[in-house]
This record gives structure tokens, sequence and C-alpha cells, in this order.
């Protein structure tokens, strides 16, 4: 028996710098059909988008519950979450 699919949560940012989060089985593709404008109207009037970050569901229901919560999360907290972790700075003890 085959795995089903693995879904992924997704955000682009679009070329006006707005985010868009979306969900798919594969989001290579997908970046590929918002790009081509056939994916999303929301996408197709703010071409090009660039994919900023991807998280691995377990499946559809996972996934669509996940892009809900991004979707109610503000700005600085979807850009927090895109933003790659820098390491903290460490005190000397001596």
């Amino acid at each position: 028996m085959s795995e089903p699919p693995r879904w992924w949560v997704y955000l682009l940012r679009c070329a006006d710098g707005t985010l868009y989060t979306g969900i798919s089985t594969d989001p290579d593709r997908r970046l590929t059909q918002h790009n081509a404008g056939t994916a999303s109207r929301y996408t197709r009037a703010r071409l090009p988008v660039r994919m900023l970050w991807r998280e691995a569901q377990n499946g559809h229901g996972d996934a669509l519950r996940r892009e809900m919560a991004i979707k109610k999360l503000s700005r600085t907290e979807k850009e927090k979450l895109v933003s790659p972790s820098k390491p903290r700075k460490r005190r000397n003890s001596a």
C-alpha cells in the first residue's frame, strides 16, 4: 500500500510585498502555477511570487488547520515565522 501524499503549508511573498498562505502536496509545482498566473486570483495580480517558507503536515486536514492558524496571524507574526532564526549572542561568563 502506498503512503498518502504529504501535504505542505507554504508562504509566498508577492511582488507588492504581501504574503500569501496556501497548501499543496507539491509546493514546487504550486509555485510554478502561481507564477504562471493559474493558481490563485490573489497572486495572479501580484506577480512574481517567491516561496519564503514551507512546513510538512501529516495530512490534508492538518494542512488546512495549520493554514487557517497562519492566516489568523498578524503580518508581524508571519514575518517572524518566515525569518531565519538568529543565534543568540552568548555572554561571557568571566
